[in-house]
C-alpha cells in the first residue's frame, strides 16, 4: 500500500469515528432519537401509556420498540416522503398511532387525511397524537378498512400486529368494516394500505379505482401458500399504470432456503412503493 493510500485509508477511519462519537454530524435530523433516547425505547415496558417528545410535541405509546422502529422508518429514512400538491387527499389505511399522518401533514399542511385505525388502543392514542400536534383536516375513523360495508371481528393488540380475524373468539371485537372503493370518488394524491394481511381482498376490490390514485404504498402481509395472491397483486399494480418499487418490510427468515423459524405469522412482509410513470 502507497504512503497516499494508507493516509487516505487513516483519514476516513478517524472520520468514521468521529461521526459515530458525534451521531449529530451523520445527519442533521431533529426526529432523530439520541442514543439514550433509542435505549430507552428499546427496554421501556410494554401495556402502559408512555410520552415521547417527537419534533417538540409530546406523543403517547405504549410499545416503545415499535415507536423506535416508526420513528426510524418514517421520520428518519422518510420511506413516504413524496411531492403532494394543495389540499391534496391522503388517505391511511392502517394508521396505527399516527406516525404515518404527522409525517405527511408536517409535509404537506393543506392535505386532507382520512385515516383508518379499528385498533380500540391504538386509536385512543392517535386521536391524542393528531391532538398534540393541531392539525386540521384529519378525519380518524374507528374501522377497519375492507371490501365490503359490514361488521367485522378484530383482535385488539395495540401494536402493530392487530388484525381481522376469520372468527369470533375471546380475544376479538367487533369493529365496522368500511369498503375502501366507496371512498375513493376523488383524485386520492397518496394511498397507504398497511393492514395485515387484508391488502389482497380491498386491492382486489379497488382495482378499478386505482387510476384515481397518484401514488400508493403498500405493506403485504402473507405466507408462502398465498404466492398466487401476491402475483396478482403485482398484475392489478402494473395494470394501474404504476412502476413497482420493492423493499423488505421485515427480515422474516435470515436464511430463507432452510425456513429455520416455523411459527411466523407472516412468511413475507413487503414495502411495496407504487409509482406513477
Amino acid at each position: 500500500m502507497s504512503d497516499s493510500a494508507g493516509k487516505g485509508l487513516i483519514s476516513n477511519l478517524l472520520k468514521g469515528g468521529l461521526r459515530y462519537l458525534n451521531p449529530s454530524s451523520q445527519k442533521n435530523n431533529p426526529a432523530r432519537p439520541s442514543r439514550l433516547d433509542a435505549i430507552y425505547l428499546k427496554h421501556t415496558a410494554v401495556g402502559k401509556k408512555k410520552y415521547y417528545k417527537l419534533l417538540g410535541k409530546k406523543i403517547a405509546f405504549i410499545n416503545g420498540h415499535e415507536l423506535l422502529h416508526g420513528i426510524r422508518e418514517i421520520f428518519v429514512d422518510e420511506i413516504y416522503k413524496l411531492k403532494l400538491p394543495d389540499n391534496a387527499l391522503v388517505i391511511d389505511c392502517g394508521a396505527n398511532i399516527g406516525l404515518s399522518v404527522i409525517y405527511l401533514k408536517l409535509q404537506t399542511p393543506t392535505a386532507r387525511v382520512i385515516a383508518y385505525e379499528p385498533d380500540e388502543n391504538n386509536f385512543q392514542l392517535i386521536n391524542e397524537n393528531i391532538k398534540a400536534f393541531g392539525f386540521d383536516k384529519v378525519t380518524l375513523k374507528k374501522e377497519a378498512v375492507w371490501n365490503k360495508n359490514e361488521t367485522l371481528y378484530f383482535k385488539n393488540t395495540g401494536s402493530q400486529s392487530s388484525k381481522i380475524e376469520n372468527e369470533q373468539t375471546d380475544e376479538t371485537v367487533a369493529v365496522k368494516a368500511s369498503r375502501l372503493k366507496d371512498v375513493i370518488t376523488e383524485k386520492v394524491g397518496f394511498l397507504k394500505i398497511d393492514i395485515e394481511g387484508a391488502e389482497y381482498q380491498v386491492l382486489v376490490d379497488i382495482a378499478d379505482k386505482l387510476n384515481m390514485v397518484d401514488s400508493m404504498f403498500v405493506e403485504y402481509h402473507g405466507k408462502y401458500s398465498q404466492a398466487n395472491e401476491l402475483v396478482e397483486i403485482f398484475n392489478i399494480i402494473r395494470n394501474a399504470g404504476f412502476s413497482i418499487y420493492i423493499k423488505e418490510a421485515a427480515n422474516v427468515y435470515p436464511t430463507p432456503l432452510l425456513k429455520t423459524n416455523q411459527d411466523m405469522m407472516y412468511d413475507v412482509q413487503l414495502n411495496i412503493f407504487c409509482i406513477r410513470n
